[in-house]
């Protein structure tokens, strides 16, 4: 190219809603001119063959058209300055144009290819075929367009793009840099007056003077800006109100945590009025705040890719967002069978506020935002109430089975975060206060035993001494002997897996000794009920991922918990036996990575649904198997629930239990990539 100087320009511009395309001639004598290119690019625009609609007349890309940009909305403060003489001379601007380089030949080359194409298959086709028949031929003629349909045929992208390429060019003649016509247009930007007393204007106080330079815009006042698009820059959403921001930020992030928010709309706006805003456009999600769903579906709007009306649309998406407040996790599968949306629409909804994780499904996009929970307790029980509402009318409309909301609001799945010295000294306290009052209800219970007389004759009760400082050492508890179970059941019934058929729930034994502690204690409540909606949710847990999941279930409660009370692998293990499951056995190979802890695994036994029996026989599958093919598994189903199990039914149990890699199977927790 050669500069811009030298570069003759072709004189014609075509002006069109504020807008000017300009075509430039390219310098194709210049060395840096690449000429082959050139002509392959005139080839693919124009064909072999010139005529008058030809883009390029020379067969080689001697020209480029520059399209204009309104790169500001508002030009009153800006001005065109020129020096001369020691004098400053300032000319108010009233539209600001920036040129960029349009590549709508590109476009033209596209559709050539394809009526090239499609004459190629044309041609092939009349030479295979012979020649058809008269054949008779219905006519039909269309319906009147109506209002609406005229509507959106006049503001679609098709007629736009028609009534552009229609508009006449308009021919001007170019002059130079140094011609005098433009030195008499430069004198324009000069003003006329040769002494500045002879201006008025500027003999004004400084106060009056700045006035008159920045005036109070009236105009802004009336004709407030629209909404923008995602193109919408910081100064202009800021002259808007407060509560449009908000809208705006959040109809384009989607979802976006309270201090990021904060940060975008300033330092000097008050949170409070932020969040009397937020709410009214976004629902609390983990801590987070993720847009309404009728803020992004209007009420008139419908899909774009399957035109279900917006109501419809909204209810799926508001189903989405209730799932991530049960879990960080949600399956697109799930979503999809029970809205009963297209896929594309699902996707939509969980792009809007998760990311895909390969044979896992799809995680909520931003961590769980623990510091903003804990701040505002008011705001966060609001959303809760909130949610309940919403929660009710989507069991009703979906048929929902009831699910149980989170006692804490949006305390799903948050990290444990770091505790104080002064919450650590009142935890401790709590704790040995607890564990006092176990002890003394323990030992009280023991002295009742021994005065009462319902011991079988020869059963001989060896009585263990209580520690008073509330604390035993797990070495020792484990050598120590271990009571005798006097009840008629435990002398003549069976065990299964240290638990015995039939037992009460919450009174029961298993390994030949009570539940940690007693079942009828808060600790001991507390702990089945996370354990038994643990399991509910995942069938299959090792030891180490339980922890996890407890771990992440204590960040999640207020300080003085009984939960912290301090809980042992040994309590959680019992009590995971006690809740109905039991332990698979699995046979890992010698050279596993896997921990002690990653070695023990649990799997729910029954849940009550139909799939109980299937469960039962994968979980002893993997009780000889490390790793399993699918055939396996589908012939053992096959053997031993009948004939008429469904693909759909081994799927489900597969995808409770199990995970793939690698095309073997493995139970949730055990493989070691």
């Amino acid at each position: 190219m050669a500069n811009e100087e030298d570069d003759p320009v072709v004189r014609e511009i075509k002006p069109k809603q504020q807008k000017v395309e300009l075509e430039m001639a390219i310098d194709t004598l210049n060395p840096n001119y690449c000429r082959s290119k050139g002509e392959q690019i005139a080839l693919n625009v124009d064909g072999a063959c010139t005529d008058e609609t030809s883009t390029y007349s020379s067969k080689l890309m001697d020209k480029q058209t520059f399209c204009s940009s309104q790169t500001t909305s508002n030009t009153s403060r800006y001005a065109a300055a020129l020096y001369r003489q020691g004098e400053l001379h300032l000319t108010p601007l009233h539209g600001i144009l920036q040129l960029r380089p349009s590549f709508s030949y590109l476009d033209k080359a596209d559709a050539k290819h394809r009526e090239r194409e499609a004459a190629n298959e044309a041609g092939d086709s009349s030479q295979d075929e012979a020649e058809d028949d008269v054949k008779q031929i219905t006519v039909r003629f269309s319906r009147p367009e109506s209002e609406q349909a005229r509507q959106r045929r006049v503001q679609s992208y098709e007629f736009l793009q028609k009534k552009h390429a229609e508009e006449p060019w308009v021919h001007l003649h170019y002059y130079g840099l140094r011609d005098s016509r433009s030195e008499h247009e430069r004198q324009y930007l000069l003003c006329p007056g040769s002494s500045g007393v002879e201006n008025t204007e500027l003999v004004k106080s400084p106060s009056e003077y700045l006035m008159m330079l920045m005036p109070p815009s009236q105009e802004e006042e009336k004709d407030k800006p629209v909404a923008p698009s995602n193109v919408l820059s910081m100064a202009q959403l800021r002259t808007l109100p407060l509560a449009d921001q908000i809208k705006i930020l959040m109809k384009n992030v989607k979802v976006m945590p309270f201090a990021n928010l904060m940060s975008l709309l300033g330092p000097s706006i008050d949170s409070v009025a932020v969040l009397r805003g937020i709410q009214k456009v976004a629902m609390l999600v983990q801590g987070n705040w993720v847009v309404k769903s009728d803020i992004l579906y209007p009420k008139d709007s419908s899909s774009p890719h399957s035109g279900v009306p917006a109501e419809v649309l909204c209810r799926g998406r508001d189903f989405v967002m209730w799932k991530f407040t049960q879990s960080r996790w949600v399956v697109r599968k799930e979503v999809a069978t029970v809205t009963k949306l297209c896929a594309e629409d699902v996707k939509d909804f969980l792009e809007h506020m998760a990311v895909v994780r390969i044979n896992k499904g799809w995680e909520f996009i931003l961590p769980y935002d623990g510091e903003f929970i804990k701040k505002h307790p008011d705001v966060v029980q609001r959303q809760h109430m909130l949610w309940t509402g919403i929660q009710a009318k989507l069991e009703k409309v979906y048929n929902l089975v009831k699910e149980t909301m989170p006692k804490t609001p949006d305390a799903q799945s948050g990290p444990a975060g770091l505790v104080s010295g002064d919450q650590r000294i009142q935890v401790a306290k709590t704790k040995a206060q607890q564990n006092h009052a176990l002890l003394e209800r323990e030992l009280q219970r023991r002295k009742e035993q021994l005065r009462a007389p319902a011991v079988p004759p020869g059963v001989r009760i060896k009585e263990e001494p209580v520690s008073e400082e509330g604390e035993e050492d797990d070495e020792q508890e484990a050598e120590e002997e271990e009571p005798m179970d006097t009840s008629p059941i435990g002398l003549h019934s069976k065990l299964a897996n240290g638990l015995p058929p039939g037992r009460a729930a919450g009174t029961d034994s298993f390994n030949g000794h009570p539940p940690p502690g007693c079942a009828s204690t808060p600790v001991a409540r507390e702990l089945r009920a996370f354990v038994e909606a643990t399991f509910q949710r995942q069938f299959v847990l090792t030891l180490s991922e339980l922890k996890r999941l407890f771990n992440l279930h204590l960040a999640s409660l207020p300080p003085g918990h009984t939960l912290f009370s301090g809980i042992s692998d040994r309590m959680l293990q019992d009590t995971v036996l006690a809740a109905g499951c039991k332990q698979i056995l699995v046979p890992f190979p010698p050279q596993t990575a896997a921990s002690p802890d990653e070695q023990k695994v649990f799997a729910l036994w029954e849940s009550g649904d139909m799939s109980d029996q299937h469960r039962q026989v994968l979980l002893e599958i993997f009780s000889k198997n490390y790793r399993v093919r699918r055939n396996m598994i589908q012939s053992r189903l096959t053997q031993e629930c009948g004939e008429d199990l469904s693909k759909q039914e081994v799927d489900k149990v597969l995808k409770d239990c199990c995970v793939s890699y690698g095309g073997m199977w493995y139970l949730k927790g055990t493989v070691q990539s």
